[in-house]
């Protein structure tokens, strides 16, 4: 790839990298908290391709590939070593990259995880995948569905449903054929025991997409990974924000620390 992935980098201090997930981006996923993030951190967030300012890929996209070009990117931005927020899909981006590049890497945060699809979440892709190709707005009610967190969901006003069916339909990024794609390919089993640097992981108990037992695998897998668990379903940055910025923060203090760059 000779062109990087647009990408933005905010802030000061020791590095931090974002991976996002798949059909969203760097501000989608991370918007919530990236100036929280930006006050103690150099932050390095590349949107995949068809996401954000980046073209859309002309084919399948591939872990590898997406995985170094991150990293090309972070080092690019003056970081030689950095830790990695991975959410949803971005967290086997993450994994991949500590497996790749495990000398760039101080500790990986992986939220909303999953290590392989399961049945559950590969039937959800295959429905992404269709209604990608049609109806946008009821694609938009089916993540909603899937991917919300019940108590979040049951406390919206029917307005405010509206809204949010109608505000996801509207921002669906052009690249989500292939991000789906990469989701359903994901497979980093076999690379967890070889993981040296700290990790957390947080389960969202709430997520019909990704839910918590996948979590749980991720941090069984990975050496003296932290699991933690907060109530939200896929959207956390909307329906948990303040506790998940709070437990990204804390393990950035505690785990990592300063002088990483």
């Amino acid at each position: 790839m000779t062109n990087h992935f647009a990408h933005v980098v905010r802030g000061s201090g020791p590095g931090l990298l974002l991976a996002h997930g798949g059909g969203g981006s760097v501000e989608g996923n991370f918007g919530a908290i990236l100036d929280d993030l930006a006050r103690t951190h150099t932050v390095v967030g590349p949107d995949y391709p068809g996401s954000g300012a980046t073209p859309r890929a002309t084919g399948p996209l591939d872990l590898d590939s997406v995985a170094d070009e991150l990293v090309a990117i972070a080092v690019d931005a003056g970081l030689e070593r950095f830790a990695i927020l991975g959410y949803s899909l971005g967290t086997g981006v993450a994994v991949r990259i500590a497996t790749r590049h495990p000398e760039r890497v101080t500790g990986l945060i992986l939220t909303a995880g999953f290590t392989k699809p399961d049945n559950r979440l590969l039937l959800a892709v295959d429905i992404w995948r269709e209604l990608l190709d049609g109806d946008r707005r009821l694609l938009a009610k089916f993540l909603t569905f899937a991917a919300t967190g019940e108590r979040h969901l049951n406390a919206l006003t029917p307005a405010e449903l509206e809204a949010a069916i109608d505000g996801l339909a509207g921002y669906i990024p052009a690249g989500s054929p292939e991000h789906v794609g990469l989701v359903a390919g994901v497979d980093t089993r076999a690379e967890l025991a070889g993981i040296s640097v700290p990790a957390l992981v947080i389960a969202t108990t709430q997520d019909g997409l990704a839910p918590p037992a996948h979590s749980r695998e991720l941090a069984a897998g990975i050496p003296g990974a932290e699991l933690i668990e907060i109530e939200a379903g896929h959207g956390i940055g909307v329906e948990a924000r303040d506790e998940w910025l709070a437990a990204i923060q804390k393990f950035l203090d505690a785990s990592v620390g300063e002088g990483t760059n």
